[in-house]
């Protein structure tokens, strides 16, 4: 059994060991708090009040003048897939026009970019085969004319019994020969483009023409020219002397993904912008889908026919079509300086909580993104009031990054 004054003086120490104890937690505590700005329920009392949300900013009246709010209301938002391309000519109504024989030009009449009707000359060749083939109608014609003569003499001495059967029959047979090779002749002039009354009138005048025209097969514009006085050309050896296109109507030829390519139809309407006519907008119709898919991009190819009655599309611009693939759906719309990407990839936006000074970052999910608005999907109901210009700068203020 330990002596009284020994358990006394035990406790004593015990008493002084507990208390530095605690005061040296108390101290580092201290320290703590110096350091870190963070108060503990043990050594301040509670704030007053209720304590922000991590994702709340409380603005400064100055500060609240820079940010713009507004209902979330219901919006349409049209069903569409877009895809680039570029403009090209309809191939069905551009012609490249050359001379059907081989011959030297003599004169060109259109220049690049002209418009020309059917059927009006584009220019003039010189061309031996022209030239043989009329001389050859000439002479067929006066054949016919020499043995429709002897025929009507025969037919005469036949009857009188001047000449007898053999010679009369010869004369008939001649007169038949020279009319087939007549008939032969017209059709080889004719091969040149030349009308009925053209040949008539060559044959009537026994003069033969030393130009043969070339005219447009179609009305349209020259897209190219590369005819000049003294060039040979040769039929179907490029270049073509001419080309004329129908520019009325244009290609826009877009590749579409592969995963898309069900929702597009033959017939579908679609609008295509280009760049150099920003906010214009030109219309048309899908007129053919390609049948097989690029095994390099994973595309299919979809031609559009576009309307282009004042010529300002040209081929070749970049090119932006847009096509309704779907009924409209009605949703919660955003504008989209009020939906903020973060650093995570998701999005968010601010609402207004009572407090008209107090936003706080709710994370969203986007649909379709259409005339400046982006369709909500979750994360927000109509009505509620959100920061739709100014999001950034509480993003900012929560981060850090402003004040």
């Amino acid at each position: 059994m330990r002596h009284p004054i020994f358990k006394s003086r035990f406790n004593s120490r015990h008493t002084l060991l507990t208390a530095s104890v605690l005061l040296t937690i108390a101290i580092i505590a201290a320290a703590v708090y110096s350091r870190s700005g963070v108060k503990t329920a043990a050594l301040l009392p509670p704030a007053a009040g209720p304590t922000p949300a991590a994702d709340t900013v409380k603005l400064s009246d100055s500060q609240l003048a820079s940010i713009k709010v507004a209902a979330v209301a219901d919006r349409e938002f049209v069903i569409e897939k877009e895809a680039v391309g570029t403009i090209d000519f309809d191939q069905d109504m551009s012609v490249a026009v050359f001379s059907p024989y081989q011959g030297r030009i003599i004169q060109a009449f259109a220049d690049l970019g002209d418009e020309v009707k059917k059927n009006q000359v584009l220019f003039t060749i010189e061309s031996p085969d022209f030239i043989a083939a009329q001389s050859s109608l000439i002479s067929a014609a006066a054949t016919l004319d020499q043995t429709s003569s002897a025929l009507g003499r025969a037919k005469a001495l036949f009857a009188s019994r001047g000449i007898d059967q053999n010679d009369y029959e010869t004369a008939v047979a001649n007169q038949q020969s020279a009319e087939g090779a007549l008939r032969a002749a017209r059709h080889a002039v004719a091969i040149f483009g030349k009308t009925e009354a053209e040949i008539d009138h060559t044959v009537a005048s026994r003069q033969v023409e030393t130009a043969l025209i070339v005219k447009s097969p179609i009305t349209g514009r020259v897209t190219s020219r590369n005819a000049a006085p003294g060039l040979l050309v040769q039929p179907g050896n490029p270049a073509a002397p001419y080309s004329v296109a129908d520019l009325s109507t244009l290609w826009m030829l877009a590749s579409v993904p592969e995963a898309d390519s069900p929702h597009f139809k033959v017939g579908q309407q679609v609008k295509v912008s280009v760049t150099a006519f920003p906010g214009r907008i030109f219309r048309g119709s899908i007129t053919a889908i390609g049948a097989t898919v690029d095994p390099n991009s994973r595309r299919i190819t979809v031609r559009s026919a576009i309307k282009d009655p004042d010529h300002e599309l040209k081929p070749q611009m970049f090119a932006t079509f847009v096509i309704r693939t779907g009924a409209p759906v009605r949703a919660p719309g955003v504008p989209q300086n009020g939906v903020v990407r973060e650093g995570d990839g998701t999005m968010s936006v601010w609402v207004v909580g009572n407090d008209p000074h107090q936003f706080t970052r709710r994370s969203v999910s986007i649909g379709h993104r259409q005339d400046g608005y982006d369709e909500i999907l979750e994360g927000l109901q109509p009505g509620e009031t959100v920061a739709v210009n100014g999001a950034v700068f509480l993003s900012n203020i929560l981060y850090g990054g402003a004040s």
